[in-house]
């Protein structure tokens, strides 16, 4: 959930060389991690030094350091063509080390201790499918199954190498197989029960690569040998629910699950928001379900669209009652100047993002509620100020700060959000009402040049119009009105009420 644009920003010698130290000092810390594993493999085979005393040991190890050197290499080139602005950002260059190394130390103790079919052969992939996304995943993870072979055949002592092999088929397939299964499900629950759908062919494989392997073993051998295949499989989901809170945390990344955790009505500032600014939270919420079909419709992530639209007016919250859906009669702004109502205003934007960091909320919303206004004028109060000096105004001295939209999110955001208000404003709400005004909202922000830094295409906004149509028309739709009962008629039902 973190790479989420390819869009290309150059780059600076700083990036490059900041994005290359960073890949340096993981790859020394992954070859330290070889080395205490070989302290735990030879402790008691004469140490760590009898392992480098001799030739052939010692020639495996630089071998196993070149691999390694080689992966970070090929994954630096990876990031660095497909997702380049990930790899910019030293956090998630430290996410995917730090998770690659979490998870090979866990893979080389239960191979060591427990059994070598017994790893978690699908947890890297899980975690990078779900901290990241499932291309990064699925290319990753191939690295990282050539890793532990590597160390399997170079490093560890009983070597087979007919079981390395096995379990290098095993890790790869099974993972690919827990991606695509585990891809888009919101809920533990159901990921924990994919465990079971991922152990199965791990354990029917573990136990036919171990009979094929040894001809003359026993029928409880061989079942033992698929068990330890069925932890591997179950390990992988176990693990990776109980750790994915906390890099979730550590590196303040945005899952579905913490997605449902911050648009929870009972969050800090979503609870703030319904108690402080009810109006604003409604709007929201109908923004929300907005923002959610759009994003469906062009393949962006709907529960990221839904928590940006819980929290692009969280801004409102420093001063509500200056905004229209929390008056109840009384609006402060008749007593105010067009500048000072325009600058309390558009500072909601700010505010808002200033709260969203505040409270260490993932950078996304942050961005969405600074940016879903973009540079647009606020035409309500530049034309109050138009009438108070015979039309000599500078409009820029009525637009809201921007920056512009950056992401296809935060473009949604800032169509629906005014779709909204301005459907809502509509007396007359029939679908050609609804068509024409969602068209307006869409053709004036591309006159103004407000998505000419993000990646949205003219065909996305297309979609995204007759989502909006089709979603408006059902939010406010034309009801039935019913006759009023006359009195003789509601004496009548209560009667029959008392009655039965």
């Amino acid at each position: 959930m973190v790479a989420q644009s390819k869009k290309i920003v150059p780059w600076t010698r700083k990036d490059y060389v900041f994005s290359i130290l960073q890949f340096v000092l993981h790859t020394m810390i992954l070859v330290l991690i070889v080395v205490g594993y070989i302290f735990i493999e030879y402790l008691g085979e004469g140490g760590i030094v009898s392992f480098f005393s001799d030739i052939r040991s010692g020639t495996n190890f630089i071998y196993t350091s070149i691999f390694i050197l080689l992966i970070s290499i090929t994954l630096y080139f990876y990031l660095f063509f497909e997702y380049r602005d990930f790899l910019r950002e030293p956090k998630n260059v430290a996410l995917v080390f730090v998770v690659m190394e979490f998870c090979l130390i866990i893979s080389m103790l239960m191979g060591k201790y427990v059994n070598i079919f017994a790893r978690p052969a699908a947890l890297f992939a899980l975690l990078m499918l779900l901290l990241i996304n499932k291309h990064v995943a699925s290319f990753v993870n191939f690295l990282f199954c050539l890793l532990t072979f590597i160390i399997d055949i170079f490093i560890t002592v009983d070597f087979d190498y007919f079981m390395a092999t096995a379990a290098l088929v095993i890790s790869c397939c099974s993972s690919v197989l827990a991606i695509y299964l585990v891809d888009g499900i919101g809920s533990r629950i159901r990921v924990f029960l994919m465990g079971f759908i991922v152990a199965i062919p791990i354990m029917i494989y573990a136990a036919l690569s171990f009979l094929i392997n040894n001809a003359d073993t026993t029928v409880a051998r061989v079942f033992l040998e698929g068990f330890y295949g069925f932890i591997g499989g179950m390990t992988s989901v176990v693990i990776m629910m109980a750790v994915l809170p906390i890099f979730e945390w550590a590196f303040n990344v945005l899952t579905n699950y913490r997605l449902a955790e911050i648009t929870d009505h009972k969050s800090k500032l979503i609870k703030k928001l319904i108690e402080n600014a009810g109006g604003t939270f409604n709007h929201s919420t109908v923004v929300a379900s907005l923002a959610e079909n759009c994003a469906t419709a062009i393949g962006e992530n709907p529960l990221l669209a839904r928590a940006c639209a819980y929290y692009h007016d969280i801004g409102k919250l420093k001063q509500p009652i200056y905004f229209t859906e929390n008056q109840h009669g009384y609006n402060p702004h008749d007593d105010l100047t067009p500048e000072l109502s325009t600058e309390i205003i558009r500072s909601h934007a700010v505010d808002g993002y200033e709260l969203i960091r505040k409270y260490h909320l993932p950078q996304i919303l942050a961005d969405v509620a600074i940016e879903h206004h973009g540079t647009l004028p606020i035409q309500y109060f530049y034309a109050k100020a138009q009438k108070f000096t015979d039309g000599e105004v500078d409009i820029s001295d009525f637009c809201y700060y921007g920056p512009k939209p950056s992401s296809k999110i935060a473009a949604i955001i800032m169509i629906a959000d005014g779709c909204e208000a301005a459907v809502r404003a509509q007396g007359d709400r029939s679908r050609d009402k609804v068509e024409k005004v969602v068209k307006n909202i869409i053709e004036d922000r591309m006159r103004r040049e407000q998505f000419s830094d993000c990646e949205i295409t003219l065909r996305e906004l297309d979609i995204i119009d007759d989502a909006l149509v089709n979603a408006l028309s059902g939010v406010y739709h034309d009801r039935i009105k019913y006759p009023k009962l006359q009195k003789q008629h509601v004496n009548a039902f209560d009667s029959a009420k008392k009655e039965d």
